[in-house]
């Protein structure tokens, strides 16, 4: 592979393999692919029949096969014809709530088995010969993605149709052997993330049952000296924690450039932090400074060992979700809307509260007490009188220094995932002009 000199980077990839030459030619994909939008069913159609691509399953997919797809329709065999998806087809998600993912495309890669495909979906049907693992990478390029996001067309939602797609330019070599060079190399650095991905997910799959097994205690630590440790206590929250007052400042009232205060918003206790918030590592926003923080007492300023719960949210999945404050990096940190602060009236081992309220007896009792229909709420009432399972300080200790350490390796692993997926979009960049 060789680096192209500044004089023949217009035509020619950044990246080339050092045995291909001249330069690219500009097309568009209607000289390639015929366009067709998908079947629109009743919901009665659904759940049986022929395998039937989705938006999903164009966004979750390296590429397309028969078995990854999950859905079914019910037609008859004229309409699957006229909309049958083969092997090195393109699939395109029609519509979407912003701009930056209209469009998104996928290959079917499936030589035995054909498929069909839905209304939100349009499929570009193979019109002359191409590498389709090299056309799945070039569609994927931020170039090409450019050029469909920026013809797309609506407000609240964002739509591609087939007229867009066939006029999309891109630049292209005929040569077959590049073009299976390209998709050889980007293949393997896709099987390297998907390595990644499973080594992440085996690791927090381990995490889920070796806390259900501790926290049920059919796992238990010794002391130093091997000895067991005294019988779990069991006390109502509202024995062991005292809530302390947060504010309620929303989220245009925060940035992440400077301030003397940051605040914990209950958004990113959903999406963002990890259960140990460590301001040192974590990147939590400022309140700004025309906000008046006059009345705040010194009270309700977070301290190390805090609960920082979610008190709303749209799904069970994530009610009641917290976050243990473990190191403040000595700066001043409150929490805001939609959050409570619990602090223990005993002592606890720093670390280990945010594990006890990740297991599942825990989770389990705070989905129950949620109300509410289109958002889910908790309230500090019902919250205090969940009762609550757990071992002296000193077991506490272990179990924390235990979990964290698995947290660490997932933590390492998911690391390693992102840079190998950083170093992929450097590739497609630089691969394709």
């Amino acid at each position: 592979m060789v680096i192209m000199d500044d004089k023949k980077k217009k035509l020619v990839p950044v990246l080339r393999f050092s045995e291909f030459v001249g330069e690219w030619e500009k097309k568009t994909l209607g000289k390639f692919l015929e366009f067709k939008n998908g079947i629109n069913a009743s919901k009665e159609q659904y759940g049986k029949g022929y395998k039937f691509i989705n938006v999903l399953d164009i966004i979750n997919n390296d590429f397309i096969t028969h078995e990854k797809i999950i859905g079914l329709v019910d037609v008859d065999e004229n309409v699957f014809k006229k909309s049958e998806v083969t092997y090195g087809d393109i699939l395109f998600q029609r519509s979407s709530e912003t701009r930056e993912e209209v469009g998104q495309s996928n290959v079917y890669l499936d030589k035995e088995r054909t498929a069909t495909f839905g209304g939100f979906v349009i499929r570009g049907k193979k019109q002359i010969e191409y590498n389709p693992i090299y056309m799945n990478y070039l569609l994927k390029t931020s170039k090409v993605r450019k050029e469909i996001t920026s013809r797309s067309g609506g407000s609240t939602r964002y739509n591609v149709g087939q007229d867009v797609l066939k006029n999309i330019p891109f630049f292209y070599t005929s040569n077959d052997k590049e073009q299976q060079k390209i998709a050889n190399f980007l293949s393997s650095a896709d099987k390297k993330i998907e390595q990644l991905r499973q080594k992440v997910s085996l690791l927090e799959d381990y995490k889920k049952g070796v806390m259900q097994q501790i926290f049920s205690q059919q796992i238990r630590f010794k002391d130093d000296n091997g000895e067991a440790f005294a019988d779990w206590e069991v006390k109502r929250f509202g024995e062991i924690f005292s809530f302390i007052r947060t504010n309620s400042f929303s989220r245009n009232l925060l940035n992440y450039d400077s301030g003397e205060v940051k605040n914990i918003h209950y958004g990113d206790i959903h999406t963002k932090f990890k259960g140990l918030l460590d301001l040192s590592k974590e990147k939590v926003p400022y309140l700004n400074q025309e906000v008046d923080i006059s009345k705040v007492a010194e009270e309700d300023y977070c301290q190390e060992g805090d609960l920082v719960i979610a008190d709303a949210s749209e799904d069970y999945a994530d009610i009641g979700k917290s976050i243990e404050v473990v190191n403040l990096n000595n700066e001043r940190l409150v929490a805001g809307l939609h959050t409570y602060i619990a602090r223990s009236n005993t002592k606890m081992a720093l670390g280990f509260k945010s594990y006890l309220m990740q297991c599942w007896d825990i989770r389990h009792k705070v989905m129950v007490i949620a109300t509410g229909v289109s958002v889910l709420g908790i309230s500090k009432t019902n919250l205090s009188k969940i009762t609550i399972e757990f071992p002296c300080v000193k077991e506490q200790q272990k179990i924390a220094n235990f979990l964290s350490s698995i947290d660490d390796k997932i933590q390492q692993s998911q690391q390693q995932l992102a840079q190998a997926q950083q170093f992929k979009k450097g590739l497609l960049q630089q691969l394709f002009v």
